[in-house]
């Protein structure tokens, strides 16, 4: 018998009323990868996570982590997922030390081993000189990492990240995102929500997008921006192109689209366009470049293609 995904949705659905916030959503997160979870404000996204976790009840479908309900098995599901909120929810009073000896406590870690495991964390967060700090002196960066190692202090085999490094500086971004590699090098799955595009295709092995609580892409980072991205070629002409340049360029079947702006051309370019067959197009047509630029297409532009919207609005 195989083992079960660390996480599998079926079908899933959640109305409030007559709002469906999700609806029929199925996908499923393979054990030790980072899976980001990605969408607009208002996409599904938190409501999906919170059935995830266990704090809302599908109306319809299904859900299970590393084969356990979240809600039937709710004990058992605890021990398995550590929850890093986007609000990190610590103990500004308490030291560094007490929010962990805290945790260990709430979590039943027996006395013996969490002198042992705090030390870890600690470390394993780069604020063991900060131990017996609290928690209101520490800077933004400081409390993320002190929120992960939380989490991680019971050793679940699943961690969810709401959001890791907002509000952070960019520093302590790249630490943070050191972090999340290390746990999946230790064998744990991580599932990430961000509203940094960056930040996703830095460090999924895979993402979901969702619109309107719906899926509406899952794959790599680099396959999502091979399918619904556009390679861009940017034109600065000697002078400002002419209709017939714009709408021949439009017609090749290599060019989704041009867009002309005074002097400068952008065109985005359909998978495998061969760019020297279009400057020969754009120099028959009279086109003079002065310069040129070919562009990668970026995950902003495949968000943007998907649903219409920013990942913020």
């Amino acid at each position: 018998m195989s083992e079960a995904p660390a996480i599998e949705v079926r079908g899933l659905v959640k109305r409030f009323g007559g709002f469906t916030a999700v609806d029929g959503l199925d996908f499923r997160v393979e054990r030790g990868e980072i899976f980001g979870l990605l969408g607009p404000n208002g996409s599904g996204k938190t409501t999906t996570v919170n059935m995830i976790s266990g704090l809302s009840a599908p109306t319809a479908g299904s859900v299970a982590i590393l084969g356990v309900d979240p809600l039937r098995q709710a004990q058992a599901a605890r021990r398995l997922l550590g929850v890093v909120p986007q609000e990190t929810a610590l103990y500004e009073e308490l030291t560094a030390e007490r929010n962990l000896r805290f945790h260990a406590e709430l979590f039943g870690i027996p006395a013996r081993e969490r002198p042992g495991r705090i030390a870890a964390m600690l470390e394993l967060a780069q604020l063991t000189d900060r131990a017996r700090s609290r928690v209101g002196t520490f800077s933004g960066g400081m409390k993320r990492r002190l929120a992960i190692a939380r989490a991680l202090l019971h050793q679940p085999a699943l961690v969810y990240l709401d959001e890791p490094t907002l509000g952070v500086d960019v520093q302590a971004r790249r630490v943070i995102w050191d972090y999340i590699l290390q746990m999946k090098s230790e064998g744990r799955t991580v599932l990430l929500t961000t509203n940094y595009l960056e930040e996703g295709e830095r460090l999924c092995d895979r993402m979901a997008i969702i619109d309107h609580g719906r899926l509406v892409a899952l794959d790599t980072p680099g396959a999502l921006k091979s399918r619904f991205g556009s390679s861009v070629l940017e034109l600065e002409l000697e002078a400002a192109p002419a209709p017939a340049l714009v709408a021949a360029l439009q017609a090749l079947p290599a060019v989704r689209e041009v867009a002309a702006d005074g002097e400068r051309l952008r065109v985005s370019l359909a998978a495998g366009a061969e760019v020297p067959r279009i400057l020969a197009e754009v120099a028959r047509l009279g086109g003079s470049p002065r310069r040129l630029n070919l562009r990668e297409p970026s995950l902003d532009e495949v968000f943007l293609s998907l649903t219409g919207r920013g990942l913020r609005d």
